[in-house]
């Protein structure tokens, strides 16, 4: 289920084929009508109380499309990937649709997931993703098996004790990993990391801990800056 008006018209321009069916109020029909040519069939006009019944949202948008699985069946590397993520238990939705959105951002093409990660198809996450969903190839695989398969990547896991992220000396290509939003990152996984990094706080901080997308988004800024991505 993907819900607002930016992603609504990004599937329409990019993945028609992938849209089940579109329920939208007239008036977004009306404005759309030129972009909606291709998938009128599959369109069905409401009200905006019939939306209110179907919506995820406490405050609907115009438009909700039911849309068929991005399924991403392959487990490739690009052959110019620098970095990709490893999420080891993230539970919220928000946090992992922020991370996806990240990732899309700083050009990281792939995710990975532990098995006890929150469903790609939560409606939160489709909907805190902001599109990425469609462009992020999300893998569930454990981090023994990513580490079996793909020798070439250095592994990181994020801790609060770890080496400062700033001081380390880090290679690409590499894996980032971020833990469970409470307990971190799995007792069992830690040995299998090159580095345990952190990122340092200021002496003036009484924080415990950054959110694990805001976490993400520093982690991503700073290896790709390093990676010299852009």
């Amino acid at each position: 289920m993907v819900e607002g008006d930016k992603m609504a018209i990004e599937l329409l321009q990019f993945s028609p084929n992938k849209i089940d069916t579109i329920f939208a109020l007239e008036s977004w029909v009306k404005t759309n009508e030129s972009t909606l040519k291709y998938a009128i069939n599959k369109t069905i006009t409401v009200s905006p109380s019939e939306l209110k019944k179907i919506s995820t949202l406490k405050t609907p948008n115009k438009v909700l499309m039911i849309v068929d699985f991005y399924e991403f069946e392959e487990i490739k590397l690009a052959s110019d990937c620098k970095t990709v993520l490893y999420l080891d238990g993230i539970q919220d939705p928000g946090n992992m649709g922020t991370i996806l959105r990240t990732a899309d951002w700083f050009g990281i093409s792939t995710v990975f997931c532990s098995n006890d990660s929150v469903d790609l198809y939560n409606p939160k996450v489709i909907q805190s993703s902001m599109g990425a969903f469609m462009r992020v190839a999300v893998h569930t695989l454990e981090l023994a098996d990513i580490k079996a398969q793909f020798p070439e990547l250095s592994l990181y896991g994020t801790v609060l004790e770890g080496e400062s992220l700033y001081e380390a000396a880090l290679q690409t290509p590499c894996l980032v990993a971020i833990g469970n939003e409470g307990n971190g990152i799995k007792p069992e996984n830690l040995p299998l990391f090159d580095k345990k990094l952190s990122i340092p706080k200021s002496s003036r901080s009484k924080a415990e801990s950054l959110n694990a997308g805001i976490a993400t988004g520093v982690l991503c800024a700073f290896i790709s800056n390093q990676a010299k991505l852009f």
